[in-house]
């Protein structure tokens, strides 16, 4: 698949994916996720498709749907060590956090959305089981992470 064929079908993926969402099949939407971040990951785009398979992880879990979940878990790229769950980019949005930064600074110097920034801050605070920013940054000393 050539990189032109690979953005228009996530084009197409992210199309049905709205109408899976507004149908209320969360299925449906979670497979497409695992297609989305196949081709994320094809253009090169790592942070976007473990965005994806995240989202899928979670629908499949919620679901029950354990094949789905295995499948799921093995495209995923795995995490350092002691990590506490961590990916490799959120350990790196911690670690700016931890310095003071805003979503918009950390977006400027990583290069993602304010949006991406917020899902991994999101995402932080569920694995660590913390709900601030300070929180997450204790944790985060106290346990070796930064």
């Amino acid at each position: 698949m050539s990189r032109g064929d690979a953005a228009t079908a996530l084009g197409h993926f992210r199309a049905a994916l709205t109408t899976w969402q507004r149908a209320d099949a969360p299925y449906l939407e979670a497979r497409l996720r695992v297609l989305s971040g196949q081709v994320c990951r094809l253009l090169g785009d790592e942070d976007g498709a473990e965005l994806e398979y995240e989202a899928a992880r979670a629908v499949f879990t919620a679901l029950g749907a354990a094949p789905d979940l295995a499948r799921v878990n093995m495209l995923m790229r795995p995490t350092a060590s002691p990590s506490h769950g961590l990916t490799r980019r959120e350990i790196e949005v911690l670690g700016l956090v931890a310095t003071g930064k805003t979503n918009r600074l950390i977006a400027t110097e990583l290069g993602l959305s304010e949006k991406t920034v917020d899902r991994h801050l999101s995402n932080i605070f569920n694995k660590l089981a913390v709900s601030s920013r300070v929180a997450a940054t204790a944790y985060a000393f106290q346990n070796g992470l930064l």
